[in-house]
């Protein structure tokens, strides 16, 4: 099936270290789904481009292909929303909007790290989806790092 990681190594010790602060957001699950213009995106397989930017440099593109099954589709929320697993902190989804064509979520966590994890996806067509997610991490009130992805999907097949 060739499956490639889709995240940078930085973008991975951000989260390591996040997780041994006690602070886990995982917001990501690239990939896409059935009809933009008025049901989702459409099920199959898709490869998604993610562009990261550590601390204003850019970091090197990778590329993921995964499976979008139609139980992922129909729920574009729970396929592309955040997920929070928190130990010594508290998170709370201090933003929320999603239609056909659009998701946007912020999820703030505090504790021993703060952070701000934000996400935009434009779904454009059944095949094609654009998104940003924004993640800034926080110390004592001093901003530790800050990494904005950029990420392309498009639907390239039916699953394999």
């Amino acid at each position: 099936m060739g499956k490639t990681r889709g995240r940078s190594d930085q973008v991975i010790a951000l989260i390591h270290r996040c997780k041994r602060a006690g602070v886990l957001a995982a917001a990501l699950s690239f990939a896409a789904a059935q009809s933009a213009s008025a049901d989702g995106l459409r099920a199959g397989q898709w490869k998604t481009v993610q562009s990261p930017e550590i601390n204003g440099v850019a970091g090197p593109t990778q590329q993921n292909t995964r499976c979008l099954t139609p139980d992922a589709v129909a729920d574009l929320d729970k396929t592309f929303g955040p997920i929070s697993r928190t130990t010594n902190s508290t998170c709370e989804r201090t933003e929320h909007e999603v239609s056909p064509q659009r998701l946007k979520w912020r999820l703030q966590c505090t504790g021993q790290i703060d952070m701000d994890v934000a996400g935009e996806f434009t779904f454009d067509s059944p095949e094609h989806y654009s998104a940003t997610i924004t993640a800034r991490s926080f110390m004592q009130g001093r901003l530790m790092q800050d990494v904005r992805t950029s990420i392309d999907g498009e639907r390239i097949g039916e699953c394999q």
